[in-house]
């Protein structure tokens, strides 16, 4: 079967629905259609914030971002700032709350984000075709999309398929990227980012379900790459939790021995915490060092430190000394695990690398060697910390993509 689209929209996740509805309201006569491969729109947004779609956050900033070239996603970001956001989904009836410095739906419903974007689509007329998969583009006078059973001809084609984060259950394989790289263009090596990490597992493993808030740092061979304080999870297979997955991205990217620090008391210096690990020795010589920490800290995790120290568990407070009090101090400050991988493309939420932003004009997100092609979003080499930084770039780089996309195909109301 054949189709014709004034724009094709490739991937019908967060930037092409933004996209879809951005282009249909600037062009209301002209055909836009989404083509998307699940058979549903929307599903792997439906998943984000733990389910309740963490929107945006309240101080975008484009040091929360990265690539070979971060000052790509500027220029988007602040033409398509909060204030745009926020309008854009009270019109399509979403709310917006704010939990510290992230913005949810009021309803804390990601399904809901979902529902509402559909919504529109169908409102304003944008066309969705579920169920059909884009494996291979034909530039010339006009674009031509094949699937195994269809043709689309199309004016202007915006691509926002995504990469691999979440794995093929949500639609997220990386055939497209395969597509355009297979084409000719450039491509900065993938990996999953905001991820959980895999680690030796002698010290986690005894540690299994333990969360606590630490700084987390990232090292690489022996020097930090990247620091954040929050919540940490441990696991059988290594470390979880926002403070670790936040560091993840530039774990294993390049060579090198990568290790994570754990600081479990990052409000005390060292020397501090020395001070009063010495405190304890002398006030409770009577106990064994299994209860050592009883009433400070959680009695598993302060346990096996010590056993990361070297000492048995069975032997008696009053065996250490002031020497000893530095070494746990030390060991606390610096509970060191090395990196052994990440659980994976399905596991993380956005993927970094990616086509490379050379290939592409950043005031337009237009490609500079096929006039008519746009990218958006995650399909690009720009990625965001946690905290809704990934999404308020899908949002943005997607109705910039449909704007220019609207002006290419000779509309002029943008």
């Amino acid at each position: 079967m054949k189709y014709t689209a004034d724009i094709a929209i490739i991937g019908g996740g967060a930037c092409g629905l933004a996209a879809a509805i951005t282009a249909k309201k600037a062009a209301p006569q002209k055909n836009v259609y989404i083509f998307e491969a699940l058979d549903r729109v929307g599903k792997k947004l439906a998943t984000t914030g733990n389910g309740r779609c963490n929107i945006t956050n309240r101080h975008i900033n484009i040091r929360n971002y990265h690539g070979e070239d971060t000052a790509f996603a500027e220029y988007a970001l602040k033409k398509y700032d909060n204030s745009v956001l926020e309008r854009f989904f009270e019109e399509i009836g979403i709310q917006l709350v704010f939990e510290g410095d992230k913005a949810f739906p009021a309803s804390l419903q990601a399904s809901s984000v979902v529902d509402c974007l559909r919504f529109e689509c169908e409102r304003i007329g944008v066309k969705t075709m579920c169920g059909f998969k884009v494996e291979k583009i034909k530039a010339g006078k006009d674009f031509v999309l094949f699937s195994d059973r269809h043709r689309v001809f199309a004016k202007a084609v915006i691509c926002c398929t995504g990469l691999y984060a979440g794995g093929e259950r949500l639609g997220s394989d990386g055939s497209f990227y395969r597509t355009l790289k297979d084409i000719g263009f450039k491509t900065v090596k993938t990996s999953p980012s905001i991820v959980q990490l895999k680690t030796e597992t002698e010290y986690v493993k005894q540690l299994k379900g333990i969360k606590t808030d630490a700084k987390a740092t990232l090292l690489k061979n022996g020097k930090t790459v990247k620091s954040e304080m929050g919540e940490v999870l441990f696991c059988d297979y290594g470390l979880s939790g926002p403070a670790v997955m936040n560091i993840s991205r530039d774990a294993l990217r390049t060579e090198g021995e990568f290790s994570v620090s754990l600081d479990l008391l990052p409000n005390m210096s060292e020397t501090e915490l020395a001070e009063m690990i010495y405190s304890r020795i002398r006030n409770l010589k009577q106990r064994n060092l299994d209860e050592f920490f009883t009433g400070m800290l959680n009695k598993r995790l302060s346990q096996v430190v010590l056993k990361y120290c070297g000492y048995k568990l069975s032997n008696s407070v009053s065996t250490l000394n002031k020497n000893d009090a530095l070494k746990i101090a030390t060991a606390l400050k610096n509970f060191e695990h090395k990196v052994t991988g990440n659980t994976g493309d399905i596991n993380s939420q956005v993927t970094a690398g990616g086509i490379s932003t050379n290939e592409f004009y950043k005031d337009t997100l237009m490609s500079k060697r096929f006039a008519g092609l746009f990218a958006c979003g995650e399909l690009l080499d720009i990625d965001g910390d946690c905290g809704g930084f990934n999404l308020a770039w899908a949002w943005a780089s997607g109705m910039l993509a449909a704007e220019q996309a609207v002006k290419y195909i000779g509309e002029t109301k943008c």
